[in-house]
């Protein structure tokens, strides 16, 4: 259930603080359906905001109720301008072949290797290590008239970045709906709206449906990436990989336990401050 209430456009912001987590998969995994776009990592803390008018009890209590050790902070953020906030905090990801960029900066790089990502309401700007930690992964993974299926699509930026390391087809998809028109928008912007389809509902039901694939991208918390396990097998080709992310660095003793039980191998690992990704492929 959503802690989000109606506040005033000028109302403040609430910012949270988790501390002190024993199970950071499970609190970020609360936060995420409490309606959080994002998290940040600080030293010790989780950090993230949600709109005027959310319930801050019904947040605590969530946390509270995934990881009873967790200490919650709740605190409120001053009216923003977030356009302008946006373009101060995002900036420009080189990434080895490709860059993530925001539009105000993208002059700079060559349009052949660019990701321009409109920042929006989508998580997927770049700004984020999971994000990052798969478009490095998918680079030694993707390759020219593959297909692929990006899972949890946020910004589509993954689905664009398939596409510009030569995917010929491309399903990026999203359950959340007020995300679609910002990935839409995305993919035009970066002109692969002809090998990059946006498809709204949910990964588990629609990944047969495009399969079959010779390549699943999926940044997603770790509780979900398990459930899915099946759907993606079964939707690869004979030779197929999967690029997996939003998996914690203490989560990946658990998660090389679940993928070896269920005949999958990591072929290679990446890791970046808090976050563990990991391309696999099936034994």
């Amino acid at each position: 259930m959503s802690a989000h209430g109606d506040g005033a456009p000028d109302a403040p912001w609430i910012a949270v603080r988790v501390r002190g987590a024993t199970d950071g998969g499970a609190v970020a995994a609360a936060l995420f359906a409490a309606g959080s776009q994002g998290l940040q990592e600080e030293r010790d803390a989780l950090l993230t905001h949600f709109p005027p008018g959310t319930d801050a009890e019904l947040l605590r209590a969530a946390v509270r109720a995934a990881d009873a050790s967790a200490v919650v902070e709740i605190g409120e953020v001053p009216p923003t301008d977030w356009t302008e906030a946006w373009k101060t905090r995002v900036g420009a990801h080189d990434l080895g072949a490709l860059v993530i960029t925001p539009p105000w900066l993208a002059e700079r790089f060559d349009p052949a290797r660019a990701i321009v990502i409109d920042p929006g309401m989508a998580f997927g700007t770049g700004e984020h290590p999971t994000t990052r930690g798969v478009v490095r992964l998918m680079q030694r993974v993707v390759r020219p008239g593959q297909r692929v299926a990006d899972l949890g699509a946020g910004s589509a930026v993954l689905a664009i970045a398939a596409a510009k390391l030569g995917a010929s087809r491309v399903a990026a998809i999203e359950m959340d709906e007020e995300a679609i028109a910002n990935a839409e928008e995305n993919v035009a912007a970066n002109g692969v709206a002809d090998r990059v389809t946006v498809v709204h509902g949910d990964a588990g039901q629609l990944l047969p449906l495009v399969a079959p694939v010779d390549v699943v991208l999926a940044n997603i918390i770790s509780s979900v990436l398990v459930e899915l396990l099946p759907a993606i097998g079964g939707a690869l080709s004979a030779d197929g990989r999967a690029v997996l992310s939003g998996i914690l660095r203490e989560e990946r003793e658990t998660m090389l336990a679940v993928l070896e039980a269920s005949g999958w191998r990591v072929t290679e690992e990446d890791h970046e401050e808090i976050w563990w990704s990991a391309s696999v492929a099936r034994r």
